[in-house]
């Protein structure tokens, strides 16, 4: 089993940018990643280095050897590892909107699409990625909330909600009318994504499943 990465190697990841992964370090402590098969070093200029899957998941994973506690009232859905959390829609704790959210909403769409590029085998960025596979909500959160979409509030207020299933590849989302989830509907689409309108039985409520594309 290969030995946990040193206290400034673990600084590293956790400072990888949010969605990219691409990481700000010294030469040897990237260099020290590569060869723990933890980053790459991308091949186009200017070469900067990015993790690999196994970064994402030691960066995902608590920090050792003091891991931080995750409250019990949160669920895997409601942590991201990143400084920035795309809006689910219903958040206790939604943040200021404004000019510096919309940078931010913009800054992890274009991160995501670079991450498409670099990680999808034939380079396509219209088409989601692993990434977005292993964190189906949040990825469909981006996706709407990058388009203009406005989430649900935390005082009841409308706008969509993105939300798990049982199903492991498919996330449902919920608009406040019909032409507001066709709207979600034709983003999500836009944005790579296979959608399906259906009706709860027991409320009639309309919703959609979503789930990323392979083609």
């Amino acid at each position: 089993m290969s030995r946990a990465p040193t206290a400034a190697q673990r600084r590293v990841i956790d400072d990888a940018e949010p969605v990219t992964g691409r990481l700000r370090g010294t030469p040897a402590q990237l260099a020290a990643l590569v060869k723990r098969g933890l980053a790459f070093r991308h091949p186009r200029p200017p070469h900067d280095h990015f993790l690999t899957p196994a970064g994402h998941r030691i960066r995902e994973a608590p920090p050792e050897p003091e891991p931080e506690p995750v409250p019990a009232t949160e669920t895997p859905a409601d942590v991201d590892t990143g400084v920035f959390a795309a809006r689910v829609g219903g958040e206790a704790e939604a943040g200021a909107d404004g000019p510096a959210r919309a940078r931010e909403v913009h800054s992890a769409w274009q991160g995501l699409l670079e991450l498409r590029r670099m990680t999808n085998p034939d380079g396509a960025a219209d088409r989601p990625c692993g990434w977005e596979r292993t964190h189906l909500v949040r990825a469909a959160a981006l996706a709407l909330e990058a388009a203009g979409h406005r989430p649900a509030g935390p005082d009841g207020s409308e706008g969509y909600r993105v939300r798990a299933t049982p199903q492991p590849d498919a996330v449902a989302v919920s608009a406040p009318d019909d032409g507001t989830l066709a709207a979600c509907a034709a983003t999500l689409e836009k944005a790579g994504w296979q959608t399906g309108a259906h009706t709860e039985p027991r409320t009639r409520a309309r919703y959609l499943l979503a789930s990323p594309r392979r083609r």
